[in-house]
């Protein structure tokens, strides 16, 4: 699912239920709305009528398209023009002139509920011949009448709690799908996307097991969800997701939050907010930076073809050198540029690294990085290590408060976390990724060899 709804250059509308042979035809969203709006609503209707018509025909489009209403179902459409249960599309017909005036206008603007992203699915009927709970067309005239706004207008019909999004960006259409099969390793917001989904479906089929932490890393809890998918929905059971169960998470998904419903349990920002950024280039700055170049430096201590990049957070010519050795060494696409596919490859030579080493090798005051983001809910031994570290470092940096050392990264781990990151200049997310890591234990080391060359003695020593 796109992080955020664009408004799509183009729309496919098929000319017939779904199911029929009909054509189908692909027009630029805008004129599709004009269509629709000029089949639908007369032109002698008052204009604030007109235009919350419009919003609402803007939003139901949206719905489908943001969704993959059609598309999960395996059809090469984004829409039907079948009233009742889509929207009447008039292939080639005259559009009235003030519509077109007014879609020009709104059309990159749509309705959601509350705080939710994804366009409201704003179901409608004509309210005279049909009569429906969502918006009444013939009844937004009287209202428009009585003097109220579009606005107004539309929380009569879906309460009080709707909010209109203007100038929405327009782009290309973005399928929920973005092409890759993937399966224990993986690494990505796709990843991390799958991993939401099942967890909410969770809870309507308690046959499928809860992932432990959502993580954007394709671990082994998250292919035991997979698999206890496969076998709740009569999928082929590999632990892969792959189109086909891609799609059916996403259908199943979009169900239990009834996304395709007036009484939506909405879509938050956090649900489809990505933890990684999946694109930097030269000129970059912040964490994700310093990430790639932790995670190249240590790559490049086991592979001499790669030069080992400055760790400063900064992308200059060092690190896209010291990078393209690396897209050269995996067979990547030497270009530069960190995408998806290069985070992927990264991370699983990193952690094959961690694996292949054999035990006690890292004779140090420090552990190394695990392999896996720290967040609110995480367990185990590094969530441990790190409760000690910090809790070290908070002797000298006061601010960070004292956490109990307990293995769970809990609300007063999460507030260690922060207030270091405070302290030192980093992004203050809750979250502790490999560079975070590295500059959490790089302190810890460099007060610990202070105190032990001042003769004291070092807590929590069995973290050797």
């Amino acid at each position: 699912m796109p992080v955020l709804p664009v408004i799509p250059s183009y729309i496919t509308v098929h000319l017939g239920p779904p199911d029929s042979d009909a054509p189908n035809v692909t027009i630029p969203f805008i004129d599709y709305i004009k269509n629709v709006a000029s089949s639908e609503i007369f032109p002698t209707w008052p204009e604030n009528a007109i235009r919350a018509n419009i919003y609402a025909q803007i939003s139901f489009a949206l719905n489908r398209i943001f969704t993959d209403y059609y598309r999960s179902r395996g059809y090469d459409f984004d829409i039907t023009n079948s009233i009742g249960i889509d929207q009447s599309f008039i292939n080639g017909r005259e559009i009235f002139e003030n519509i077109s005036q007014i879609v020009d206008e709104i059309f990159n603007d749509y309705i959601v509920l509350g705080n939710s992203v994804e366009p409201y699915f704003t179901a409608y009927c004509d309210g005279r011949e049909i009569t429906c709970q969502g918006l009444q067309q013939w009844d937004t005239v009287a209202l428009a009448e009585q003097g109220l706004t579009p606005y107004e207008i539309l929380q009569r019909f879906y309460g009080d709690d709707i909010n209109i999004v203007t100038n929405a960006p327009i782009g290309d259409r973005i399928s929920t799908w973005d092409g890759r099969t993937l399966g224990f390793g993986d690494i990505g917001n796709s990843v991390q996307q799958i991993q939401i989904r099942l967890n909410r479906i969770s809870k309507n089929f308690s046959a499928i097991p809860k992932i432990n932490t959502v993580s954007g890393i394709f671990d082994k809890s998250t292919e035991d969800a997979v698999r206890a998918f496969q076998r709740a929905f009569d999928l082929t059971e590999d632990g892969l997701v792959g189109k086909d169960t891609w799609y059916a998470i996403q259908r199943t998904y979009s169900a239990v939050k009834r996304l395709n419903d007036l009484a939506s349990e909405g879509l938050s920002r956090e649900e489809v907010s990505g933890i990684f950024n999946t694109t930097l280039s030269i000129g970059d700055t912040g964490s994700e930076v310093f990430e790639l170049q932790y995670l190249l430096a240590l790559i490049a201590e086991y592979n001499n073809e790669i030069s080992p990049p400055s760790i400063d957070g900064i992308f200059g010519e060092g690190t896209r050198s010291s990078l393209e050795a690396f897209q050269r060494a995996y067979g990547l696409s030497v270009d530069g540029i960190v995408n998806i596919d290069d985070w992927d490859r990264l991370y699983r030579e990193y952690v094959g690294i961690l694996e292949s080493l054999p035990e006690g090798y890292f004779n140090s005051t420090t552990l190394p990085y695990g392999g896996r983001v720290l967040r609110l809910g995480v367990s185990g031994d590094d969530v441990r290590a790190l409760q000690e570290y910090l809790n070290y470092i908070s002797n000298t940096y006061t601010q960070i408060p004292k956490v109990e050392v307990d293995g769970i990264f809990g609300v007063a781990t999460q507030a260690a976390v922060v207030a270091y990151k405070t302290i030192f200049g980093l992004d203050p997310t809750p979250i502790v990724s490999a560079s975070v890591w590295e500059q959490i234990t790089s302190t810890y080391r460099d007060l610990y060899d202070g105190q032990r060359a001042s003769g004291g003695q070092f807590p929590g020593s069995e973290l050797r």
